[in-house]
């Protein structure tokens, strides 16, 4: 089995004369809710919500949209892919999550992030010193899910029984997961349990880093099964096919503005012959948009997972709200999903 969640990014409108309206800004938050709440109805595992500042996304606070969420749905899981770490102290992190794991009655999924560069230097934060960051964060953090009272000496952080509050997860404790775009940062959240997602890249590099992944977990006896794998998709569906294909046009022009600056990337990779080495970052390949009919949308995904060993595909079905959007949807829903959870993975 395959299973569907959704990918939110939340598009922010196009402003006008430098300015993003009241009324629109709000606007993009109702039309989301009534989108999210959809999905429940429509059979999605649940919804991942990103995390961006200072440019083309709503959503500079996935856990405010987890709360509101979680008290109109019931079924939903709900997370974050993922909080970015360095910009937060790790205790507060985890305060938060507590609260959430209660407020959703256990949906919560626990997605950790190191950040875009572009993003953080806009506030003074390098790539060097926010990577420290989160690696000593994520000690304090993967401590803290399993203890409440935190004791920790580093660069950053010096605590000493710090009791945290609420404390106290519902049990079992909520599924963590990574971001991953390397083999390297693979075989570390292999080395902390836990689950890992990527995305942008060829099925084949996908592959690669999920090997790492699994031959880690082979090493230190711990399950990395198609449970623990997630493929982040750009997906167009429409019983057109060209309309379909117009649109994934559109998504990877969306997706170039938004790493635009992001020193990892290269820009466009439609084979593995110009992929970066293993640890230089990550590319842009052709894999990463899934577009045609429910049908072939249908073929793709299964085929893409299969290849690969994921058992969670994080679909983005367009990043603006539209009527479009709506219909994508209600066919990813109506006619893909049924076909992914009969689907054998692994």
């Amino acid at each position: 089995m395959i299973k569907p969640w959704i990918f939110e990014f939340m598009q922010a409108p196009e402003p006008s004369d430098g300015k993003a309206l009241p009324g629109t800004v709000t606007a993009v938050f109702n039309e989301g809710y009534a989108f999210w709440l959809e999905a429940e109805r429509l059979g999605f595992e649940g919804i991942f919500f990103s995390e961006h500042h200072f440019g083309h996304s709503l959503s500079p606070s996935p856990n405010l949209l987890i709360a509101a969420v979680s008290r109109h749905t019931s079924r939903l899981r709900l997370g974050t892919m993922g909080n970015v770490v360095p910009l937060y102290e790790p205790w507060r992190i985890i305060e938060e999550l507590t609260m959430l794991d209660h407020l959703t009655n256990g949906r919560l999924e626990i997605g950790f992030a190191a950040g875009v560069p572009q993003e953080l230097q806009r506030i003074g934060l390098g790539i060097e010193e926010a990577r420290e960051r989160f690696n000593e964060a994520l000690e304090i953090l993967d401590a803290a899910l399993i203890n409440p009272v935190v004791n920790h000496s580093g660069k950053y952080w010096k605590l000493e029984n710090l009791s945290l509050m609420p404390g106290v997860f519902l049990q079992p404790a909520p599924p963590k997961w990574t971001t991953v775009v390397s083999t390297g940062s693979a075989q570390k959240s292999a080395q902390r349990r836990s689950k890992i997602c990527t995305g942008f890249e060829s099925v084949s590099r996908i592959s690669e880093i999920f090997d790492v992944y699994r031959s880690e977990c082979a090493r230190l006896g711990l399950p990395a099964g198609p449970d623990q794998l997630a493929v982040r998709r750009n997906i167009s569906i429409s019983r057109d096919a060209a309309e379909a294909r117009e649109e994934a046009k559109a998504a990877k022009e969306a997706t170039l503005k938004v790493v635009a600056g992001d020193p990892r990337v290269v820009k466009h990779a439609a084979s593995t012959l110009d992929a970066p080495r293993a640890g230089a970052g990550f590319s842009l390949h052709d894999d990463d948009y899934i577009a045609g009919t429910p049908t072939q949308v249908a073929e793709q995904v299964i085929d893409q997972c299969r290849k690969c060993g994921a058992g969670h595909l994080l679909a983005m079905l367009g990043r603006s709200i539209s009527p479009r959007r709506r219909e994508s949807l209600a066919l990813f829903g109506e006619e893909v999903i049924p076909q992914m959870r009969r689907a054998q993975i692994g």
